[in-house]
């Protein structure tokens, strides 16, 4: 144990030229903070909010029993292994993704709506108008506490700007998180410019020397830090030397995933290729999400940030999944008209989703932290702003809420909400437990019951 003198302050960071690489809570650490402040020992709250298009096959989703003793659907198995550790509800809804009289753009409806329970402007101008999402609405407040208010993350770049769905504005279906109502919060989409903003220096003239240094020298942005890991490791006990050198390991192994994804784009046949820029985007989807998601896990258990939105693909997203032997687009095959076959390859797309969710939920759940994991210091959404694909209902919308969130719910449940209870109801609660009072939230009733 260290002594007095020699405890870190939680906002350590191992330094070197163009790099700041965060470290996650050591025990070393949480004697400083309980000296300074009782309640900076305790893992802070974390949110994310998970997004994917077109609905769900419900009948494939919906558990059949209530309460702790449900049995996991075909598309909810692959989280069999963190079963106890969320809830599956059901009923909520958002009202303003219905047309209301605006008639059809559902699919731009579900996404512009999904985190801000406002009803999107259709306008044949360029003018657009929803509303704070959820996630930015936590950043105004306690986002000043972390290095960045918030981490918005994607998997497909979409435009701006321009009609997307039936008059709406591509940044409606582009885009779950909004600063305010006119202004969305673009996504990034390249696994190394997350990489490099999470863990570069804030000096850009500084990161960007690093960056040139170590593509010339093929180093690693660990090489920058070496010398403050060595220093650091010097000082701490045998758990946290484990910690760090686990923590240490587990960023070097996505920048070596990141480097593949470049090497491989590289390497592919271009008239042009000498003038373009790699990206480190892999050509596998579900590595392409998972690295984002390792990337989220990092950047929370570092406390880089304790909120981020994640849109597995946009809204109306017609993407192929021929790796699960689904070469239709997913939003064609979404009007699946009760079709059979169609509806078994809806099911596929549905559960390969999940397989992704539940990748990152068991990863966060393996990351020890405060006397539990660090899942249990999170709530994390995942759903679609649309229930039947076929339909494009925005009521019994499928939502799952993982984690603990360090004590506010009581997972291993599926919980039946009755009809039309605002899915901002949940919103409402989450605000309050992560230290963003408030309410109400758009057309919330109040806070969401039976989740303790």
């Amino acid at each position: 144990m260290m002594n007095n003198q020699d405890q870190l302050h939680r906002r350590t960071f191992l330094k070197g030229l163009g790099a700041a690489v965060s470290l996650p809570l050591l025990e070393s650490m949480i004697p400083a903070q309980a000296f300074a402040r009782a309640a900076a020992a305790q893992p802070p709250m974390r949110m994310a909010f998970l997004f994917v298009p077109n609905g769900v096959h419900m009948q494939e989703w919906k558990p059949a029993a209530t309460g702790a003793y449900y049995d996991l659907p075909r598309i909810l198995k692959p989280l069999a292994p963190v079963k106890r550790d969320l809830c599956v509800l059901s009923g909520l809804t958002q009202d303003k993704g219905r047309s209301n009289g605006d008639g059809p753009g559902d699919h731009a409806r579900s996404a512009g709506v999904f985190l801000t329970g406002a009803q999107p402007l259709k306008s044949q101008g360029s003018e657009i108008r929803a509303d704070v999402s959820v996630d930015q609405f936590a950043a105004k407040q306690i986002g000043h506490e972390t290095r960045f208010a918030s981490l918005e993350l994607g998997t497909e770049r979409g435009r701006q700007s321009g009609k997307c769905d039936s008059g709406y504005s591509c940044a409606y279906s582009n885009n779950i998180s909004w600063r305010d109502g006119v202004t969305p919060m673009a996504k990034e989409t390249n696994p190394r410019l997350v990489f490099e903003r999470l863990f570069g220096n804030d000096s850009k003239g500084e990161r960007n020397e690093s960056l040139a240094k170590r593509q010339r020298y093929r180093k690693s942005i660990l090489d920058f830090v070496l010398e403050d890991a060595r220093s650091l490791t010097a000082k701490v006990s045998g758990n946290d030397r484990q910690k760090l050198d686990e923590y240490l390991t587990a960023v070097r192994e996505i920048e070596q995933r990141i480097e593949r994804a470049e090497g491989a784009q590289a390497t592919k046949p271009n008239a042009v290729a000498e003038f373009v820029k790699p990206e480190g985007v892999p050509d596998s989807y579900q590595e392409h999400i998972r690295l984002m998601g390792d990337m989220m896990i990092l950047a929370f258990q570092t406390d880089v940030t304790r909120i981020s939105t994640f849109m597995l693909a946009n809204a109306g997203s017609n993407r192929s999944y021929r790796p699960i032997g689904v070469n239709e687009g997913h939003h064609s095959l979404s009007h699946h008209q009760n079709n059979r076959d169609k509806l078994e390859k809806i099911s596929k797309i549905n559960t390969f989703h999940v397989e992704q969710l539940s990748y990152m939920l068991q990863k966060m759940k393996s990351i020890p932290e405060g006397g539990g994991s660090l899942l249990d210091h999170c709530m994390i959404v995942y759903g679609s702003g649309i229930s039947d694909g076929n339909r494009h209902n925005n009521e019994n919308l499928p939502i799952v809420l993982a984690g603990r969130g360090g004590g506010l719910i009581r997972p291993g449940r599926h919980i039946q909400y009755s009809g039309d209870t605002p899915l901002n109801n949940l919103f409402v609660t989450m605000l309050n437990q992560a230290g963003a009072t408030t309410d109400t939230f758009n057309d919330s009733t109040g806070t969401l019951p039976f989740l303790t």
